[in-house]
């Protein structure tokens, strides 16, 4: 089968790129492993919602039209929207395709060829759509522990009542972390949280959801010269994979603040170290790692904010940050077993998964070497990159964008 663009993956990144093909008359096709539409967030657990409104999630030729667009959508939701997503936008997705090899022919040509599960496939241009959050990412280190514990990622995780009878560790304090800590304890599971350096928002600021701030300046700050950072003003390359700041979209959306759920019960130790049987190591930097959540905000988000709004005009009440003074004892070893501990769940994120693409673009996180998508293979563009252009590129507010950006180009 020969086709001018083919799209890998039918998630929102792949689904907005369809929209911008069809608008400009250019053969293509989306391809999707799954059987199903609605993208990733079909492996999200049970009672998972979006920390970013529901406004968000309006996209090029089909805006949010509930009578919610402040509140948070469920993972159910969330899969019926774009699954109504690409069906208003008539995108030609063949789903059950699993692209298993990608090459590039040299040749006169300059086609891409593409190996699937429904036999060879060729393109003039390719983007790829998959986002980079590939294969649940556990630490070698997970192998010290004995193997009558359970260990499994958040990935493969879908509701407290499937964990055995006890304790739960979990390893990772970004934000599906401190929203399953937060879940496992509402079900009445005791749980220990290893806190690494992740920052922390408040739900509300200055009048608004902070994410409604940040999609604005997201969508026009450029233009205002109030432009979130961009990805090479990152510290190094592996800040790409940056944990994003924790906050929760359940039950009409909150702060998460660690010291004072560790005041109502959580127990917190610091980054994980290793193990051997049932014993456990922690780093003991718990006190520093809750400092950093602290100072994230009014550090890294608030001043541009702040900015934002006066560029705007906006009328927006004065910020408050209030702190929670609660200083929880540094714990750097724990006996699993004495504990009563039975799981160890990692919330420690997803590493990319481009094996699949037999180029020489790749940088040594498995990254594609690319300038806002476009790499240096003529006709191969990505979308839905962490930090393809800023620490938003790779969720709802930023993908619109990108795509859009992507489209101009061509």
């Amino acid at each position: 089968m020969d086709v001018e663009t083919i799209v890998v993956g039918a998630g929102q990144a792949g689904l907005v790129m369809s929209w911008h093909l069809r608008a400009a008359g250019t053969e293509h096709v989306v391809l999707e492993r799954r059987s199903a539409l609605g993208g990733g967030w079909q492996d999200r657990w049970d009672a998972f919602q979006l920390v970013t409104p529901n406004f968000f999630t309006s996209l090029p030729g089909h805006a949010y039209a509930g009578a919610d667009p402040d509140g948070y959508m469920t993972r159910d939701e969330l899969i019926a929207h774009f699954g109504g997503y690409a069906a208003a936008i008539q995108a030609p997705v063949q789903l059950e395709t699993d692209v298993r090899r990608l090459r590039h022919d040299d040749g006169a040509s300059g086609r891409f060829r593409l190996e699937t599960s429904h036999g060879p496939m060729s393109a003039r241009n390719v983007v790829v759509a998959v986002g980079a959050f590939g294969v649940p990412h556990i630490p070698a280190a997970a192998g010290g522990f004995a193997a009558d514990i359970l260990q499994l990622h958040s990935h493969a995780y879908r509701r407290p009542a499937d964990l055995p009878p006890g304790g739960v560790l979990l390893i990772g304090s970004g934000q599906t972390g401190v929203q399953l800590a937060e879940e496992l304890g509402e079900a009445g599971r005791p749980v220990t949280l290893s806190v690494g350096h992740c920052g922390r928002s408040p739900r509300r600021y200055r009048g608004r959801d902070t994410f409604a701030w940040i999609h604005g300046i997201a969508k026009e700050g450029a233009s205002l010269g109030v432009a979130l950072p961009s990805v090479e003003t990152l510290p190094t390359p592996g800040d790409r994979f940056q944990c994003n700041p924790h906050v929760s979209g359940h039950g009409g959306g909150h702060d998460t603040n660690l010291r004072k759920m560790a005041a109502d019960g959580l127990r917190l130790v610091g980054r994980f170290k290793g193990a051997e049987g049932t014993r456990a190591w922690f780093t003991p930097d718990l006190a520093e790692n809750l400092a950093f959540a602290d100072r994230f905000f009014g550090e890294r988000q608030q001043p541009l904010i702040d900015r934002y709004i006066d560029a705007i005009g906006a009328q927006a009440p004065p910020g408050e940050l209030p702190q929670f003074a609660f200083e929880p004892p540094e714990i750097t070893s724990l006996d699993l077993g004495a504990e009563g501990i039975s799981t160890v769940m990692w919330t420690s994120g997803y590493r990319p998964a481009f094996d699949w693409i037999e180029l020489p673009i790749f940088d040594a996180f498995g990254l594609p070497r690319h300038v806002r998508g476009e790499t240096e293979i003529p006709g191969l563009t990505f979308i839905g990159l962490p930090w393809q252009l800023d620490n938003t590129s790779a969720n709802l507010a930023g993908v619109a964008r990108d795509a859009a950006w992507l489209a101009s180009r061509w």
